[in-house]
């Protein structure tokens, strides 16, 4: 019998997000000595300050340090949640390969999968066919993780670029070589990216894999590729 490898499970490390809290607390010890002189500073030339400078700038020494540090801290905390909750958690195993994010996940099965890469931001599964099984937005320091947990279950892993890379066009509206149909799904998803609707843009997403159009964000233009 073979012994398979364990599951492997990359997500951002918790230390990273300790050091945004630590980063965030230190920035608030070092403004309990600085928000005095920029109080000062304001009033000097521009005959006043917002209220709570003034009232940070009021603080005794002792009090300002613990105070402003600890409100750095929280303030740290805030951009870690969102850093963690802008990343997926992505678990190998032998077999299948699950993608957790948003509260929902994917469910990826090792035989329906030809090539496993970053593109950009983004981590890709893809299938034979050329469908997209996920395409997530990773953080960049997550990319050599990846590749070490795909590269030790044996997945096809294809780098840190699309292998089809110059297949990709940039979206106008309205340009020859697409239907009506598919335009105006690429508009609903602009739409829903420009009002920051994840579902609504993932809903468009799935809607065009499903007329064979691969697409992907490049800045804010969409690329698309016929699969």
């Amino acid at each position: 019998m073979v012994k398979q490898e364990p599951p492997v499970t990359v997500r951002l490390p918790e230390a990273w997000l300790w050091v945004v809290i630590l980063v965030g607390a230190g920035l608030g010890v070092g403004a309990a000595f600085a928000v005095g002189p920029v109080a000062d500073w304001m009033i000097h030339l521009f005959d006043g300050a917002p209220g709570p400078l003034k009232l940070a700038a009021a603080l005794p020494l002792v009090w300002a340090v613990p105070v402003l540090a600890l409100v750095g801290a929280l303030a740290g905390a805030w951009v870690a949640g969102i850093w963690r909750a802008e990343n997926p958690v992505v678990e190998v195993g032998a077999d299948s390969i699950v993608v957790h994010h948003g509260g929902g996940g994917r469910h990826v099965e090792r035989a329906q999968l030809a090539e496993v890469f970053t593109d950009g931001h983004d981590l890709v599964l893809r299938g034979a066919g050329g469908e997209e099984h996920v395409r997530t937005r990773v953080d960049s320091g997550l990319a050599s993780r990846l590749r070490s947990a795909f590269e030790q279950h044996g997945y096809p892993w294809c780098g840190t670029a699309d292998p089809y890379e110059s297949a990709y066009t940039i979206w106008v509206d309205n340009t020859p070589g697409l239907d009506e149909r598919a335009h105006a799904l690429l508009r609903k998803r602009q739409r829903a990216i420009t009002d920051d609707r994840t579902g609504a843009a993932d809903e468009a997403r799935e809607e065009l894999q499903g007329r064979g159009i691969s697409v992907r964000d490049r800045g804010k233009a969409q690329q698309y590729r016929k699969v």
